[in-house]
């Protein structure tokens, strides 16, 4: 296992990230949608300057750019290493305490902030393979930030490697990390020709030896509702409440299917986020997920019909619809370069794992880098209960992943001569 390194340790790493509040905010219209991002943008090319990559960056935009140039003559593709430094707007990232639990007992931990925050290993069952080894979770108030700081605590971790260990063949490496994945947003601003990569991997997987190159298709959806307005007093027979409309609609969707809730494996589903407004005009706002993407349509098609039946109920009120593409199932171009996954694989293998390959129910900066011409699947970090006070990651996990990787690399540089896209 490489993890001695005369740096940081990827745990170090970690716990040194997540203590920087980079929480991204889905209402906002700037770029990054928080400006505190920035601040582990900064600290990541400083940390990379002191690893000798001479070219490591951030933008205007939070991203960060490196390159650890190739030691082969071999003309192999370039190959880049991913991972976003936002947390999730799900749960609060201000203040986060990371305890490292050494040696796990198999016994429930209660974190010690808020003791209604309970890790029980008889309800996450990956809990129980860690005992004896060393665990990260927060302290109960907030998340803890292994999405995906686990990601970008792994990649730096592989760069001072390779950096520390130039008898390890490789092609030229880049190294990208990305601001506000969490709020969809993750490529928006994105200079691929400046990255100047062929094919990438993200750092943003779940459980031990996991290989992602499938996700959800994704939708963004909307009802506008016009309500008619007077004053409370005067309102008999004339107001119409917009909120109450919406409150009917919500009331009416689906609740043993096609809910978050009761989906699972391949299944979608439609999911309200958000009810904004007031008593004269009001929107629902939805998440539409499916492996298919020709079932967002049938979906949306559902939520429409109960709108409409329920706006019957609601004489002078309007409703309208508005829908946005938000990402695609990335299998649709990872599929047409096989090599992408065989190569992982005998990676995994190199280092004693067995190879799990299955589907994403979410997405990552992978989905858009894709059809964006960067083919870009998913490699494990050991991240669990993501988006929640609950969140903890394996220590070992994450250093098993940083093996891969340094594993992958010299795959790419043996077998990757000639391959196109």
């Amino acid at each position: 296992m490489m993890n001695g390194f005369s740096g940081y340790s990827v745990a170090e790493r970690l716990m040194r990230y997540v203590q920087i509040d980079t929480q991204s905010d889905p209402l906002s219209s700037s770029f990054p949608s928080t400006i505190k991002q920035k601040n582990l943008s900064q600290l990541l090319v400083q940390e990379l300057h002191a690893l000798q990559v001479a070219d490591a960056h951030t933008d205007e935009y939070g991203y960060v750019y490196a390159t650890i140039p190739a030691n082969t003559n071999k003309p192999i593709p370039v190959i880049c290493f991913c991972a976003h430094i936002d947390t999730a707007p799900d749960c609060s990232g201000t203040n986060i305490k990371p305890l490292l639990h050494k040696s796990y007992s198999g016994h429930p931990i209660v974190l010690p902030d808020d003791s209604t925050i309970i890790l029980d290993p008889n309800e996450d069952a990956y809990l129980k393979q860690h005992i004896g080894k060393d665990i990260i979770t927060a302290s109960g108030l907030t998340l803890l930030g292994a999405d995906d700081k686990a990601g970008v605590a792994i990649i730096m971790n592989l760069v001072e490697y390779l950096m520390q260990n130039p008898s390890i063949p490789h092609g030229t490496i880049k190294i990208l990390f990305t601001p506000d994945e969490e709020v969809g947003r993750g490529t928006n601003q994105l200079n691929l020709q400046k990255l100047g990569a062929d094919f990438a991997y993200t750092l943003d997987g779940g459980e031990l030896g996991t290989f992602e190159d499938e996700t959800f298709s994704a939708n963004g959806f909307t009802i506008h509702i016009e309500g008619v307005i007077a004053h409370p007093g005067y309102a008999k027979d004339k107001m119409v409440n917009a909120l109450k409309v919406a409150a009917a609609i919500v009331n009416q969707l689906p609740k043993t299917i096609l809910a978050p809730e009761v989906t699972e494996k391949k299944q979608g589903f439609v999911h309200p986020v958000r009810i904004e407004g007031l008593a004269e005009k009001a929107t629902i706002e939805f998440i539409i997920r499916d492996f298919e993407t020709a079932k967002l349509a049938e979906h949306q098609e559902c939520i429409k019909q109960i709108a409409l039946t329920v706006l019957d109920q609601f004489p002078g009120a309007k409703i309208s619809f508005a829908e946005v593409e938000q990402y695609r199932n990335m299998k649709a171009i990872i599929e047409q370069y096989p090599f992408i996954g065989s190569f992982a694989e005998e990676a995994y293998n190199k280092c004693g794992l067995t190879f799990i390959k299955e589907p994403i129910r979410g997405g990552t900066d992978g989905s858009r880098l894709s059809f964006l011409g960067l083919p870009c699947p998913n490699i494990f970090t050991g991240m669990q209960a993501i988006h929640s006070k609950k969140e903890w990651v394996g220590v070992a996990d994450m250093e098993r992943a940083v093996d891969v990787l340094v594993q992958l690399v010299q795959v790419w540089e043996e077998k990757g001569v000639n391959l196109t896209k």
